[in-house]
């Protein structure tokens, strides 16, 4: 694990521990901390992913924390993930970025024909994504929990179906919602086959919760995936209630935007403008960033800023452009 691209100065101080996860290596799927709980009834089979990156700890807090309650669903099937273990187990706070991935990012494998390439490089990350694969075909609905690299408002990443967007919206956490492709650079889990088919049932959303080690994120993240368990049907209207007596829901608006501009970096050159931190709203024309010799401006009215990178090498999202969409206000 000695990707030098990942050892970039972390400013933010480490607030959450990683839960102890070894009580969940071994399980009922045959495929390490891969959990299925069946309820007996039919209904839908949904599955909740964490610590797809192994630096962002609020997804496996959130799993622990339903694992440790001896919750069960009361129809259909619960899977609960810790997807990148290999990268999870080797994190340390005193270089928290660093492990991320082992080898890669474990969330660009996800187009069609990529895990099945026999030309590929059988990376940690490949040959986890092939374990897992399978269960994920077979899911229903997707939550996948991550965090971000700076302080910013948590953001429903849904999509770019209007599925996503109804899904979001009808879990009803109050969080901007985000309609968007992606990476240039690879496929995300949520858009895996049929969550990016717009025949298809299979929903997903990615929701960002906030900067990785924040103590807020965990609560996002529980909040969260308790919304989208009553919305799922697989538990009760009233699961959970417990933890809103104890934690005032999260309130940022439900705002529907859409990333109409995907900046991806060009050269080893890039450089912001500013110190951008997430959900910045600018005037049409003002200065982000440049690429050499490139500027990159603000493309819209009101362009917002969604998840400016510290990553900042060829290949890579520099930052997402979006413009809201008034249809949904």
């Amino acid at each position: 694990m000695n990707d030098p691209k990942l050892d970039y100065t972390n400013e933010f101080p480490v607030e959450l521990g990683n839960p102890d996860i070894s009580p969940y290596k071994k399980t009922n799927t045959g495929v390490d901390y891969i959990i299925t709980l069946d309820s007996g009834i039919s209904g839908p089979h949904v599955f909740i992913s964490s610590i797809v990156h192994g630096n962002e700890p609020c997804g496996a807090l959130a799993l622990d924390w339903f694992l440790k309650n001896d919750y069960r669903p009361l129809e259909g099937k619960l899977t609960l993930g810790f997807m990148n273990t290999e990268a999870y187990l080797a994190f340390d706070p005193l270089n928290p970025n660093r492990t991320r991935w082992v080898e890669e990012d474990f969330n660009r494998l996800w187009a069609e024909g990529v895990l099945e390439d026999p030309k590929r490089k059988r990376t940690s990350e490949f040959l986890r994504a092939n374990e897992v694969k399978n269960i994920i075909s077979k899911t229903d609905y997707l939550l996948d929990i991550h965090s971000m690299q700076k302080p910013c408002v948590p953001l429903m990443m849904a999509g770019m179906l209007s599925k996503g967007i109804d899904l979001a919206r009808e879990v009803g956490i109050k969080m901007p919602i985000i309609s968007d492709s992606g990476h240039n650079e690879g496929m995300r889990m949520r858009d895996y086959l049929g969550f990016s088919k717009k025949e298809s049932h299979k929903n997903a959303l990615l929701v960002e919760c906030g900067q990785h080690w924040a103590k807020s994120s965990e609560i996002v993240a529980i909040e969260t995936m308790i919304r989208f368990l009553r919305t799922t049907s697989i538990m009760d209207k009233n699961f959970a209630d417990d933890f809103f007596y104890k934690n005032k829901p999260i309130n940022f608006g439900n705002d529907v935007l859409k990333v109409g501009k995907i900046i991806t970096i060009k050269s080893e050159n890039f450089t912001f403008d500013q110190d951008w931190q997430g959900f910045e709203k600018l005037k049409k024309g003002t200065l982000i960033g440049r690429d050499n010799q490139e500027d990159v401006y603000a493309p819209f009215e009101e362009t917002t800023l969604i998840m400016p990178s510290k990553r900042l090498f060829p290949g890579k999202t520099a930052v997402r452009l979006a413009y809201k969409l008034d249809k949904y206000s």
